[in-house]
């Protein structure tokens, strides 16, 4: 284990023996820290806070710090952090309340580019990509492979479901289906995420349905109801893509970006 000798560790922290601990971090007594994790420097990590493994948290982040909801009242809630995630300068990751399930969970493989934040109870899956200043309030969801652009904000409560992007500086008040592109201040929906699918190697004939799926929603000007429920009679609701996405839909509770 490598603890600069100005870090201040808690000695009933629990550190696996590889974790590398730079310059004047500051580590809680609640915090467990995985195999091949390093802090940078200047880091400060604190509750009852997990990490994973291979996980790279650079100066001046906050990890773990107590939530920004005024009903909290220091209840010993959590932060769980898994594995390969780069999070960079000045990203704020915050516990959860006991108004939700009491944690805030981070998938593997993502990045939190400089001054991201994630609120308290949010959960956000794997391989995703926040770029600077995107901040996500309280009790978001993220799905997997989202992309966030610089300055986007989550409403509280939103989904942001899989395989979709969110442009530079966008205000996200309702749900994100899957696969969709949105931007804009309140955010409204511009096609799908086409591109992405095809560097991910999705066959043509997935694509070709998803296209139809979303002209039915969002082109043809129908009823939500209506649009779902003839993309779900039809033939391309066999492709699982398609099913994911109406699902997407269907799941949402504030309902979605249009």
């Amino acid at each position: 284990m490598l603890i600069h000798p100005t870090a201040i560790v808690d000695p009933k922290a629990e550190l696996d023996s590889d974790v590398e601990i730079g310059p004047f971090c500051i580590v809680g007594p609640d915090v467990r820290i995985g195999a091949g994790t390093v802090l940078k420097s200047h880091v400060v990590v604190n509750g009852h806070t997990t990490i994973g493994k291979a996980n790279e948290i650079y100066q001046f982040a906050s990890v773990g710090e107590a939530n920004q909801d005024k009903k909290y009242k220091g209840e010993p809630t959590q932060l769980i952090i898994g594995d390969d995630n780069v999070i960079r300068e000045n990203a704020t990751i915050h516990r959860g309340t006991v108004q939700d399930q009491g944690v805030t969970k981070i998938g593997s493989g993502n990045l939190f580019m400089a001054s991201t934040h994630v609120g308290h109870d949010c959960v956000v899956g794997d391989n995703n990509i926040l770029a600077n200043y995107a901040a996500l309030a309280g009790h978001v969801k993220v799905g997997d492979s989202v992309i966030l652009g610089g300055y986007t904000g989550i409403h509280q409560f939103c989904q942001v479901n899989s395989y979709s992007m969110c442009g530079m500086g966008s205000m996200v008040t309702k749900d994100v289906p899957r696969y969709v592109m949105v931007s804009g201040d309140p955010a409204k929906a511009h096609g799908m995420n086409f591109e992405g699918m095809r560097r991910r190697g999705m066959p043509a004939e997935v694509i070709k349905a998803l296209r139809s799926a979303y002209k039915m929603v969002y082109i043809k000007g129908m009823p939500l109801e209506q649009a779902l429920s003839e993309i779900e009679s039809s033939d391309i609701v066999k492709v699982q893509e398609v099913a994911d996405f109406v699902g997407s839909i269907r799941q949402s509770n504030r309902g979605i970006v249009r």
